[in-house]
This record gives structure tokens, C-alpha cells and sequence, in this order.
């Protein structure tokens, strides 16, 4: 992982390999927030357990925090996972200046838990407005349209997107859960280059985001997968027992599988970025190894093939 070094007299601060995002260089894995106060077991740490995994992330060189509007236990709770983000960079010991925070809107919550999409001119304005309160900052890293709205042209939702950053409340634009179809619309609206990223369910639970994932290689867009290691429910916890190639080859590397498939996502292309959730520093710590777990050729192959990716 690196080379660590001392901040500020106080706490060890570790370097870990970089890759590019929206122009800039963040870490090789990210942290995926939201199992901090949402997640399929409905089971979530205290709230200085949270921050806690937060700042074990940053310690473990993390510069990548992934969160959204919407992840919350309840609908009338919506921004605590930007609020705790917020929270745990502002009170970690280290450089939260050097911290890229990615954000999404775009999925409405309201009583009942009714869930719905609006991306809405107006919807969105207000939801990137109360996204830059919760984080505490003026301008996002990257704001993510985080699921279509069908009742829409995307590319109207695009254009919505792009002023919204020609206004500089978003430094950069994503979207989220988009096909090939979706992605080369952003890119035309958007203007080639200025789509920042990607962010796609991808695994070896979920492998069918592969043609996507080659898109964005192909024309220099980060691709960040969701749920890399399976999702909350249980997949991620047992990506060993059920995918035997992982589990084998981190037995020869002495590592957990769930390094091994970060590693091997890694691998596929230099525009992915792995978010791997935790609701646990010792989680997150183990995760962030990956970055540094180099994998052949000739195990990448094999560990595709395992999951029916074919060269």
C-alpha cells in the first residue's frame, strides 16, 4: 500500500496506489458509505462506530468517499449518510482537503417509504442544493444522476446536469445505473471528455455490467462498480464459499477473497475504482490491501472465465 507517513505529529496517514477521477488522481479502491446507515440487514453501527469506519478508510489511504441523498433508514431521514461523510472528514486528523466525496440524486423517499425518480430540472436543483448543505461545502466533487427517470429524455437530464455545473455547485458529472445507450447520450450532451464517471452494479455475484465497464475504458471514463464484492445482504461476506476461484487464489496470495475480486476488478481496466461498503473499519482496512495485490495475467483470465466473462 505504499509508503506511510506521519501527519501532523499524531497519527500515520498510509498512501495507496492512485488512479483518476474527473481529472484528478484519488485512490485505487473508494469507500462505499452506505451501509453506514442503509443496508439489505437493516443492522447499522452507532453513529461514532460510523464515523470511526470513516476515518479507518482515511487512514488506510482512501481519498475516495462514495454516498447519496437517499441512503438513510427511513425516508424522513435522507442526507445522514452525507451529514456522518461530512462529519468524519471534518474531524479526522488528517488532510480532509485531499478527500474527493462523490455524491448521487435523483431517487425520492417520501412517507411510507414510497420510493420513486425525478430528475426533474427542479427536482435536482434542490436536491444538489441540499446535498452541498449536508456535505458543508460549496461546490461537489461529483454529483451522480443515480437512477433513470423513464418518464424523461435522458438527455434532457444531462443538459439539467450541466448547468447545474456551469453554475459550479458540481465540480464534476456522473451518472448511475446507465447501459452503454445512456452513457454515449451523456457523452454527447455532456461533450466528449466531461463525463467524469460511471457507477454500475459490478461483481462476480453481478458480472453483467462487463460491456459497460469496457465502454469506459475505451473512452477514458472512470467506472466505479457498486457492490463490488457482492452487496450487504450477505454476498459480499460470502464471495469465498460461493465463487471457489477467488477463495483458491487467496489462499495462494494469503489474502481474503474479497481482496482478491477488488484486485481483480482492478485489473480489468485503469479506469475502474472499486467502492467496496463497510460498516466496519477492520472491513474497509482489509479492502484498501487490494490496491496492492497484483494478480497475472494468466489469474485475471481465469478468474473471468469463473464468472462467465469471456477475454
Amino acid at each position: 500500500m505504499g509508503l506511510a507517513r506521519w501527519e501532523d505529529a499524531k497519527t500515520w496517514e498510509t498512501t495507496m496506489k492512485q488512479r483518476t477521477l474527473a481529472g484528478r488522481p484519488v485512490s485505487a479502491i473508494g469507500l462505499g458509505a452506505m451501509p453506514l446507515s442503509m443496508n439489505n440487514d437493516k443492522q447499522y453501527p452507532s453513529h461514532e462506530e460510523a464515523i470511526a469506519t470513516v476515518h479507518a478508510a482515511l487512514d488506510a489511504g482512501v481519498t475516495l468517499i462514495d454516498t447519496a441523498d437517499c441512503y438513510a433508514p427511513a425516508w424522513d431521514e435522507t442526507g445522514v449518510n452525507e451529514r456522518i461523510v461530512a462529519e468524519a472528514i471534518r474531524t479526522w486528523s488528517g488532510d480532509g482537503s485531499s478527500i474527493f466525496v462523490a455524491t448521487k440524486g435523483g431517487i425520492t423517499r417520501s412517507e411510507g417509504e414510497v420510493w420513486g425518480r425525478d430528475g426533474s430540472a427542479t427536482y435536482l436543483r434542490q436536491a444538489v442544493v441540499r446535498s452541498l448543505e449536508n456535505l458543508g461545502v460549496d461546490t461537489i466533487d461529483l454529483y451522480q444522476y443515480h437512477r433513470p427517470d423513464r418518464w424523461l429524455v435522458y438527455g434532457d437530464v444531462m443538459a439539467t446536469l450541466a448547468s447545474l455545473q456551469q453554475e459550479g455547485l458540481i465540480r464534476a458529472v456522473g451518472i448511475s445505473n446507465a447501459s452503454v445507450e445512456e452513457i454515449a447520450i451523456a457523452r454527447q450532451v455532456l461533450g466528449d471528455g466531461n463525463l467524469a464517471s460511471v457507477q454500475n452494479e459490478f461483481s462476480p455475484k453481478h458480472p453483467g455490467s462487463i460491456d459497460e465497464l469496457r465502454y469506459c475504458g475505451e473512452h477514458a471514463i472512470a467506472f466505479l462498480p457498486w457492490s463490488p464484492l457482492g452487496g450487504t445482504g450477505g454476498g459480499a461476506r460470502e464471495v469465498g464459499s460461493r465463487f471457489s476461484a477467488f477463495r483458491e487464489a487467496g489462499e495462494h496470495h494469503g489474502v481474503s477473497p474479497q481482496q482478491v475480486v477488488l484486485a481483480w476488478e482492478l485489473a480489468l481496466d485503469p479506469h475502474v475504482i472499486p467502492i467496496p461498503g463497510a460498516r466496519r473499519a477492520t472491513s474497509i482496512t482489509d479492502s484498501a490491501q487490494a490496491a496492492d495485490l497484483e494478480l497475472s495475467a494468466d489469474e485475471v483470465a481465469r478468474l473471468s472465465r469463473s464468472v462467465g466473462i469471456a477475454d
